[in-house]
């Protein structure tokens, strides 16, 4: 079953969201050559705490850390530990917070330094493709039309879609019906009603769409070693298109035609 949120619940999900903002506007703030992933894992976990939520992914099914931070091959579900990130690299961030009840959801990708010409722009198209599937995100259409935003954007440039991933609903779970997976299923899915919470997550990798997970029974790599980004916004169903509610004003992703992406 798919719930429809009062604006009530929205109001709250829109401020466990805004958490989730400042949290990723600090990190991005503390990314440089030399930190290591547990470092920021830890100023999460602290600024999380301070404003009064938890960290959702804190022994969720068991993962031991309050971030997930994703480095280069690593698509999803990074476990912060020892990693030193080194100029060059695409650091992925997901945080998830439980506040008031209500979850907060939102992925950014970076480039750590200076990154080459290909891994910006693989950045640049799936901020591009999160950016079109969020406007496709509007009452009466349909998950399928949402997932092909995300797979038309992303293949006409050559990258692989993940597919062994995909986005899901969110509200008093962190993960609830519907899922958005990132391409066409070839099923229309639910139609999109307002009200209706998701959160839209491309994945998008520089190479093949295929992943394998490691032995830690989380972290999902690329089969063939190429880098990944991964974006994410937790998004409200409206009637001209998704309303944001993990926005930052400095820290802007996922609502834009990004200049350069597509040559």
């Amino acid at each position: 079953m798919i719930t429809i949120r009062t604006e009530r619940e929205i109001d709250i999900m829109r401020e466990a969201n805004q958490i989730v903002a400042r949290v990723h506007e600090a990190l991005a703030a503390m990314l440089q050559p030399g930190i290591t992933t547990r470092d920021l894992d830890a100023a999460a976990e602290a600024l999380i705490r301070e404003h009064g939520a938890t960290p959702a992914f804190k022994g969720y099914h068991g993962f031991p850390a309050s971030t997930c931070i994703s480095v280069e091959e690593v698509v999803v579900h990074g476990i912060p530990g020892n990693r030193v990130v080194k100029s060059g690299e695409i650091v992925s961030i997901d945080v998830g917070v439980c506040y008031r009840g209500y979850y907060g959801d939102a992925a950014v990708s970076h480039g750590c330094g200076e990154i080459d010409a290909a891994r910006q722009h693989l950045l640049d198209v799936t901020d591009l493709s999160l950016a079109r599937a969020i406007r496709a995100a509007k009452a009466d259409n349909f998950i399928q039309d949402v997932s092909r935003a995300v797979e038309n954007t992303c293949k006409a440039e050559g990258f692989g879609v993940v597919e062994d991933f995909v986005g899901h609903g969110i509200g008093d779970k962190m993960h609830l019906e519907p899922q958005v997976p990132n391409f066409d299923t070839g099923k229309r899915g639910p139609r999109l009603r307002e009200g209706m919470v998701i959160a839209i997550e491309p994945m998008i990798t520089m190479g093949t769409h295929k992943v394998r997970v490691l032995k830690d029974g989380w972290t999902a790599v690329t089969a063939d070693g190429k880098p990944a980004a991964h974006f994410e916004h937790s998004v409200v169903v409206r009637q001209d298109g998704g309303e944001i509610l993990s926005g930052s004003p400095t820290l802007i992703w996922g609502v834009r035609e990004t200049a350069g992406a597509l040559k």
